[in-house]
């Protein structure tokens, strides 16, 4: 696809990872846009920021002057929504902000998008694409069976996924009535470099290092299928090269993990690569492993029981599927954190310090 990428949200963590396998793998030129909020960071982008493909704006999605002038600008052929505030305890304590986000700013670009369509000529308007990102939260939670499929009814149970279900709705609802181009993806959990730390690898991997206690909510059997965040953005350019418009996909890891197995198979990488007995804040503690750090918590408000996503459309229909294992993904998840402590550090120089959110008193 000839023409500009505009990539919201850009400097968070998929977008970040999307950045660069897009700047791999196509010759476009880059538009990100991002409000640098706490999980916004142009720390997260700055091996790639000397490219000349690469443009950065600071701007919010919900701001629609803002978004018309970037359109005008940069004459976009493709749009790929990743903005939005995403962790669901942060939207138990905050709800508004998350609609102000995740809903309202989509709808402005959306209606940003279709304003620029509007101008194009028929040509350029089939070629046009607006990809919403978008997640396997918006279904709800599953039994001990089955798995999510593109055709599951929405059924969100935190204020973040009714959010993102709203959006999603919007992307379709655009396609149908507007003919704006839009195509919607559902992924699984991801994991990898540049995540922020609020997320569950990165926040007990950082708490491991420093002796800190590794909260578990509940009884630690919640299940989530996980994905590394490389394999999502080579799935997102496959969608976007061969998608059809109005078309949604599901895109999984198929490596479903209850919350504990993944802190026990974390613990055993960090182990690996970091002996805790080489490890002065445990020993100050008087603390001999990692697993000793674990510690439970009263558990997440509304928390859903289990994610599992099927992706057989995507797999049979485009041919794509994961290339890394969740234990070599782990692997490489914590030798890249190890090897950044700086990025660590300064992304969250706010006022978030791995402390406890999603209480509705936080």
């Amino acid at each position: 696809m000839s023409g500009a990428w505009i990539i919201t949200g850009g400097a968070g963590f998929i977008g970040s990872n999307f950045v660069r396998a897009a700047l791999a793998q196509s010759d476009a030129p880059l538009v990100i846009v991002d409000k640098l909020t706490y999980a916004g960071n142009v720390q997260s982008l700055r091996d790639v920021e000397a490219d000349p493909r690469f443009t950065f704006i600071e701007a919010d999605i919900a701001d629609r002057e803002a978004m018309d002038a970037v359109f005008a600008a940069h004459a976009p052929t493709v749009v790929i929504n990743f903005a939005a505030e995403s962790h669901v305890d942060r939207s138990i304590d905050g709800p508004m902000e998350f609609v102000n986000t995740n809903v309202l700013g989509t709808l402005q670009l959306l209606e940003a998008a279709r304003a620029h369509v509007g101008g194009l000529s028929d040509s350029a308007r089939a070629d046009f694409r607006f990809v919403q990102i978008s997640t396997d939260e918006v279904f709800g939670s599953l039994g001990p069976t089955g798995a999510f499929q593109e055709t599951t009814p929405f059924s969100p149970r935190s204020p973040y996924s009714a959010s993102k279900a709203g959006a999603d709705h919007l992307a379709g609802a655009y396609f149908e009535t507007f003919g704006l181009p839009t195509l919607v993806t559902h992924c699984s959990n991801n994991y990898g470099p540049f995540q922020f730390p609020e997320k569950l690898i990165p926040l007990m991997l950082l708490n491991a290092l420093e002796g800190k206690p590794l909260p578990i909510y509940g009884d630690g059997q919640n299940i989530r299928d996980w994905l590394y965040v490389e394999d999502h953005c080579h799935a997102i350019l496959r969608i976007l090269e061969a998608g059809e418009p109005g078309s949604t996909w599901n895109i999984g890891g198929r490596a479903e993990r209850t919350n504990l197995e993944v802190i026990e198979s974390l613990c055993a990488g960090i182990e690996q690569r970091r002996p805790a007995a080489q490890n002065a804040a445990l020993r100050d503690a008087g603390i001999s492993d990692y697993p000793a750090l674990r510690s439970y918590v009263e558990d997440r408000l509304g928390h859903d029981r289990r994610y599992a996503i099927d992706d057989t459309k995507l797999r049979t229909e485009l041919g794509w599927s994961p290339s890394v294992d969740f234990d070599t993904g782990l692997g490489r998840t914590i030798d890249w954190y190890l090897s950044n402590p700086a990025w660590c550090e300064a992304v969250q120089t706010g006022s978030y310090r791995r402390e406890r959110l999603g209480t509705a008193t936080s």
